[in-house]
């Protein structure tokens, strides 16, 4: 059989369900050995959508997303999505051609040292220089994608190898996959004694408690223990919003109600925390907290994070262990007073009439039409800060926000992924004006798949939170503003639904609407981020009530 057969082959045998990509000259041998194979490859309309598919395929799924581009253009194209997955932490494989052997060498059409480009932004990436290795490098980089921390490989398949004749024999390598370590136990009563210790001790969940299936024992050790919990933007849901002990989420590198519970804390127990989402000088900048760190990883070094206890093991194991572990059980009374302050903060304008909407009133609305399993991919901008302050979420990877990288485009992108995952849940796409228009191309690509994504626009004209920051920092604003298009009728154009909405009261009945179509939907709505600076400065004057 041909390499390229053979590459199918490994991916088949690494659970591959399917693939995102655009083909190319250089990766023709690849895609015909995948018309004879069990994995579905669905033709994207940019690479960057591919990746960004990829990306969110890994997050909601735990298996590695893969995405495929030709050479060149193509697989620079990738290079966004690849990032984003690497920092954010989902596991991701991403495939590209290359031109032949014998002119990699010398300078040659399309071109790039693609290898060397991707080395800064995955864990691992190489070329397949001959055959008979692909059983070996497919497995190392599915193995390293999906190990803690997960993120981002890359093979690059020359044309001439793709093209190779192997030996019948050849077989993919087991792709199982190792157990997790269990943690010292000696780390572990230390750091039962130092939560027994501690007179307010807080728990901080990142996002590793969801990749750790570990939201069940997360909870149960906050009830049990009765210590709070706040959460990054990547770890919403794993404790519910409507829980006595949750304090809210943090992330905005301002002060916010979240920070009440930092500001009294003198221990913080963090759970598969990641600096790359909130750095430690926010929330401990005078190094005075007792830190205990227990994750898949070591800690960082970081002068603001310097963990008294460190437990690197398998996250959930460590919690229920833990758990039992700790004998101090302590009066919920306190976190739920203030749990109760910042929920009747949060909920101020949940009910404003005005238009264009308030985004406290579309949240809360978008809210009320969404069951609890229902799945939100957020892009990034403005509106990211609200739907990680503000949307109440019940259930871990039900709220997907891009944090680590944090890059624009990945909500409809991400949207088509999360809808091939889970094709019974309701998905919606929340995007800015300005991210929306990224990677719009992708609706062509939900249209042909005949999938009910909704894409809610959160329309103000502008680049809304660079606006928020010029404004903040300087009182003026420059290279923010531009117009925008007919989105409803842009919709139409791809042979989707648009809906426009023009007064508060329509967008529950319009999402309603929505969600009963067969095909995808692009709901524009005019959104007033005046509140963006009334935030700013409402946020630098809180004061904690207990």
């Amino acid at each position: 059989m041909k390499a390229s057969e053979l590459l199918v082959r490994c991916l088949e045998n690494e659970g591959v369900e399917v693939i995102f990509g655009l083909p190319g000259e250089e990766t023709l041998a690849l895609t015909d050995a995948l018309v004879d194979s069990t994995i579905r490859f669905v033709p994207v309309r940019h690479e960057q959508g591919a990746a960004f598919m990829a990306d969110v395929y890994g997050r909601l799924t735990g298996r590695a997303g893969v995405c495929l581009a030709t050479l060149g253009p193509g697989a620079t194209n990738l290079v966004t999505g690849v990032a984003d997955a690497n920092l954010d932490r989902a596991p991701v494989v991403a495939l590209t051609g290359q031109a032949g052997r014998d002119r990699v060498h010398k300078e040659s059409h399309q071109y790039v040292d693609i290898v060397h480009l991707f080395r800064p932004i995955t864990k691992w990436n190489a070329r397949i220089e001959v055959a008979r290795v692909i059983p070996e490098v497919v497995r190392k980089a599915f193995k390293l994608a999906q190990t803690e921390k997960p993120g981002a490989c890359h093979l690059e398949l020359p044309e001439d190898v793709a093209d190779e004749l192997v030996e019948a024999a050849s077989q993919p390598l087991s792709p199982e996959r190792p157990r997790r370590p269990s943690p010292d136990r000696l780390a572990l009563r230390q750091a039962a004694e130092l939560i027994d210790r501690a007179k307010r001790p807080l728990l901080f969940a990142g996002n590793g408690v969801i990749r750790g299936n570990a939201s069940a024992a997360l909870r149960a050790f906050s009830r049990k223990i009765g210590i709070p919990v706040v959460n990054t933007f990547m770890a919403k849901g794993c404790v519910p919003w409507d829980s006595e002990l949750f304090l809210g989420t943090i992330g905005l590198q301002v002060r916010d109600y979240a920070s009440c519970g930092f500001d009294l804390a003198d221990l913080v127990l963090a759970i598969g925390y990641d600096p790359v989402e909130y750095a430690p000088t926010f929330w401990n900048p005078e190094r005075d907290k007792t830190i205990i760190h227990l994750d898949f990883t070591p800690a960082e070094v970081d002068s603001h994070y310097q963990p008294a206890v460190e437990v690197v093991a398998d996250i959930r194991e460590a919690i229920e262990l833990l758990t039992d572990l700790c004998q101090v059980r302590r009066d919920p009374a306190p976190s739920r007073l203030l749990h109760e302050w910042i929920l009747r903060e949060l909920e101020e304008g949940s009910m404003d009439e005005g238009f264009p909407m308030k985004p406290q009133r579309l949240l809360h609305d978008v809210r009320s039409v969404l069951a609890p399993g229902d799945l939100v991919i957020s892009d990034v901008g403005a509106h990211k800060l609200w739907i990680a302050r503000l949307y109440p979420a019940y259930e871990p990877n039900t709220v997907l926000i891009s944090n680590g990288y944090a890059a624009m485009g990945i909500a409809l992108p991400g949207a088509i992924a999360a809808k091939l995952v889970a094709p019974e849940r309701r998905v919606l796409a929340l995007s800015g004006d300005g991210g929306a228009l990224m990677n719009i191309q992708e609706l062509e690509t939900a249209v042909r798949l005949g999938l009910n994504v909704v894409v809610l626009i959160f329309r103000d004209d502008a680049y809304g939170s660079i606006r928020l920051k010029q404004l903040t920092r300087y009182g003026r604003e420059m290279g923010v503003a531009f117009r925008n298009p007919d989105f409803v009728r842009l919709a139409e154009a791809f042979g989707a639904t648009g809906i426009r909405i023009e007064g508060a009261g329509e967008l529950i009945p319009a999402l309603k609407t929505a969600f009963a179509s067969r095909g995808p939907v692009v709901v524009e709505v005019p959104v007033d981020y005046r509140e963006n600076l009334k935030l700013t400065e409402r946020m630098g004057q809180i004061v904690c009530p207990v």
